[in-house]
């Protein structure tokens, strides 16, 4: 067991001093504080796993760090299947480690199976019913469905063209993955130190928290779209007793966002192997450092800020390892003179991070094996050639105890799917939602931003989420028969739609797409990186129905 909880004392981010809160773990009690996952909790007092696989036995703790893999569930309060790294604790909290497929208690009380029975049961019956007991039916103009970066601007846009607006988070607070913040309960006096462009956030955040027409529910979670009704759950992750509601909506803007996508290889399921998103969430969100000798591993521009979280947590980063060359890095990062420039001044702070901390960066180089009994234990890295395989005799082992890996990332389309929205292919090759001139999906009404129709960072999905939220207001502002002579102009849907934007510097979200399209994202050159004998992570990061079936 590597990881640790960064010490207060020199913490950039100047956090306070903790409340303590009471909760036990296997029936002992831990130190644990306020604002806490429960990932971090186990984290912190020294356990890395605290599952086992239903049929192999295999240890299992943290590994997406987001709620996707669900590779760190744990029983809490009785109620199993809980994911330990979106579950804030609460006081008297009793955590259980899980091994194999845990049943339920069934007991009545407040943890127990019976109140998640009732819930489901609960839910069946408002399909059918409508608007559910206890909780009423809520109305919207327009409904946002996530809390980052483009969730955020297109609140802000609809809300400033009219429009009320209902923001719906599964976060305890905005911000999303990149603009993650700390708990309010850590007290910190300087969390502008923890990220990148803090003042531009926080005056959107300040700005939507005081908004007259926009409404924020966090820890809410969005499982059913059903035409424009917008079926919702608020409560702590996981939690038995949450009840559905229904929210139904004149228009939809969908903005889930991404995870990781992750390469397997040999022992990449062992403990202390994470995503690099992972690693920075908790780094970011929780001052938890996964090791104390770390490779990061993986191809795009976002491995620098995740080394910068490790450095920040007290973390050695042993390398850097960026799976493509130099040249292609380069001629993604020239193919756009407008925007280049724009990311000039970040590029060399990143590289005098690395310079001062002494971390190698490495072009054409992968980590292609794992090694450890129960814990990651050492790396072998690798140099690729140019079709991404590892070029024989010049392997290397490396001791390590945690490994960071992330190649690009693949858009969260659940909802899109459960709203019938067509589904094509993005710039980057994966899975994105089609889009029109204005952001609309081919389902009338319903919209998408951000990582939905296209990975391509913070700067292009903030410009979509505003071009989204403003014509979702217009849409839901403007009668049945406008809707029905704008539908027979026959826009073409896209995944990559061309809009100007006065005073944005570039060419409007097509001339982001461009840049971020060129700039060191996933190549689809995996046949080399995938031998056999991957271990049980296949499949890993899917959405969390079919993530279950992993034995």
């Amino acid at each position: 067991m590597s990881a640790y909880l960064r010490p207060r004392a020199g913490d950039p981010a100047e956090v306070g001093t903790p409340t303590a809160v009471d909760v036990t773990v296997d029936g002992q009690p831990v130190v644990a504080q306020a604002g806490q996952t429960v990932a971090a909790v186990l984290l912190a007092n020294g356990r890395d796993t605290w599952r086992t696989t239903r049929v192999h036995d295999r240890p299992r703790g943290i590994f997406c760090g987001i709620g996707a893999c669900q590779d760190c569930l744990v029983t809490v309060n009785g109620l199993p299947d809980v994911r330990a790294c979106q579950r804030t604790i609460t006081p008297n909290d009793t955590i259980t480690t899980q091994p194999g497929a845990v049943l339920p208690t069934t007991s009545s009380t407040a943890g127990s199976e019976d109140a998640g029975a009732d819930v489901v049961q609960d839910a069946g019956a408002a399909r059918d019913a409508g608007p559910v007991a206890g909780r009423g039916r809520r109305v919207a103009e327009v409904v946002v469905v996530g809390g980052g970066p483009a969730g955020v601007a297109a609140a802000l846009a609809a809300g400033d063209a009219g429009a009320q607006v209902l923001v719906v988070d599964s976060g305890r607070a905005v911000g999303g993955q990149y603009n993650r913040q700390l708990p309010e309960e850590f007290a910190a006096r300087r969390p502008d130190r923890l990220q990148h462009e803090w003042k531009a956030f926080a005056e959107q955040r300040d700005r939507l928290s005081s908004h007259p027409r926009i409404t924020y529910l966090p820890d809410t979670s969005v499982w059913a779209i059903e035409g424009l009704r917008v079926w919702a759950q608020t409560g702590p992750a996981d939690a038995s007793g949450r009840q559905p509601f229904a929210i139904d909506a004149r228009s939809v803007v969908l903005a889930a966002g991404a995870y990781d996508r992750v390469l397997p290889f040999p022992g990449w399921d062992l403990p202390g192997v994470y995503t690099a998103g992972a690693a920075q969430a908790l780094a970011k969100g929780q001052r938890i450092a996964v090791g104390r000798r770390v490779l990061v591993a993986g191809t795009g521009p976002f491995l620098l800020p995740v080394a910068e979280s490790l450095v920040g947590v007290g973390a050695h980063v042993v390398a850097l390892l960026e799976a493509n060359s130099l040249t292609t890095v380069r001629k993604g990062w020239s193919s756009d003179p407008l925007v280049a420039p724009s990311k000039l001044r970040e590029a060399v702070g990143y590289g005098a991070l690395l310079a001062r901390h002494r971390i190698p960066l490495r072009h054409g180089w992968t980590v292609i094996a794992a090694h450890g009994s129960d814990h990651v234990e050492a790396a072998t890295i690798a140099r690729l050639d140019s079709d991404w395989r590892p070029i024989r005799g010049s392997e290397r082992r490396v001791d390590v105890d945690a490994i960071c890996v992330g190649f690009g990332f693949t858009a969260n389309l659940e909802l899109a799917v459960s709203a019938g929205c067509t589904i094509a292919t993005g710039p980057d090759g994966g899975p994105a939602v089609a889009v029109d001139a204005n952001q609309q999906t081919s389902t009338p009404g319903v919209f998408a931003a951000g990582e939905l129709t296209g990975i391509g960072g913070a700067a292009l999905s903030t410009a979509e989420g505003t071009l989204a939220g403003t014509t979702a207001a217009h849409h839901a502002l403007t009668t049945a028969a406008d809707h029905a002579r704008t539908a027979a102009g026959d826009q073409t849907l896209t995944t990559a739609a061309h809009h100007t934007f006065p005073g944005s510097g570039v060419d409007g979200v097509a001339g982001v797409r461009r840049a971020v399209e060129g700039g060191g994202g996933l190549r689809w050159r995996w046949g080399g990186l995938i031998p056999c004998g991957t271990g049980g992570r296949v499949g890993a990061l899917r959405t969390r129905s079919s993530a279950a079936v992993r034995k």
